[in-house]
């Protein structure tokens, strides 16, 4: 992917899956460099931010949502790239 139109940043830089990236947390069983809960955090801002000019943001408010659901099951102090672990379903 990092050849075609998929490559971006994360990719090369922070990949969430295991391996591609040595000192991505996701070798480090996830442990941040950004947590999860901070991640929740800065989404929340911005769903404020879009309900105050009255702009919907669908994804990002599933987003969000997701994200506030993993926060609650324990994982906030996570990486903010363990959201891969829950959404490949490797973690429920």
């Amino acid at each position: 992917m990092t050849h075609a139109s998929g490559n971006c940043w994360m990719l090369q830089s922070y990949c969430p899956v295991p391996g591609p990236v040595p000192s991505a947390p996701s070798n480090r069983d996830y442990d941040p460099g950004f947590a999860m809960a901070l991640m929740l955090k800065d989404m929340r801002l911005s769903q404020a931010a879009a309900k105050a000019v009255g702009y919907e943001t669908p994804f990002a408010a599933r987003a969000t949502q997701m994200y506030e659901e993993t926060v609650e099951k324990g994982y906030g102090g996570r990486d903010f790239s363990f959201m891969f672990k829950i959404v490949s379903g490797e973690v429920s």
